[in-house]
């Protein structure tokens, strides 16, 4: 078996086990642990994607809600206290980027005429 057989086999096997957690949280465990899934169908179908990705942690989330480890509080409570970090981080990131951008850029040659594009082709 060589590398490229093994990652396919590791990716179809990591997919079945997804499929088969996203079918059994889908249906029993959304349920249970989040009150306001209970009754609402539609939107479950566009969980399986992510659920199929990230099953270990799902797994991981929903042992803990179930066994009461996570405290209630914290189940819904976003960690917001990087934010404002990573906000000034990414908008410097981006700054600088716009800045590299147009410190590299190219400059089109004076010695040549623009043709348009109609008449290139019918030459």
């Amino acid at each position: 078996m060589d590398v490229a057989q093994a990652l396919v086999m590791a990716m179809q096997t990591w997919g079945m086990i997804g499929a088969l957690v996203a079918a059994v949280f889908l249906t029993i465990g959304i349920d249970r642990i989040d009150e306001d899934a209970r009754g609402a169908y539609v939107f479950r179908p566009l969980l399986i994607p992510g659920v199929l990705l990230i099953w270990p942690i799902v797994l991981w989330r929903w042992w803990q809600i179930e066994t009461e480890r996570a405290a209630w509080a914290n189940r819904y409570r976003p960690v917001r206290a990087s934010y404002g970090l990573a906000i000034i981080a990414m908008s410097i990131g981006i700054l600088i980027i716009v800045i590299a951008g147009l410190s590299v850029r190219q400059t089109w040659p004076a010695d040549i005429a623009p043709v348009q594009l109609t008449e290139g082709a019918s030459q």
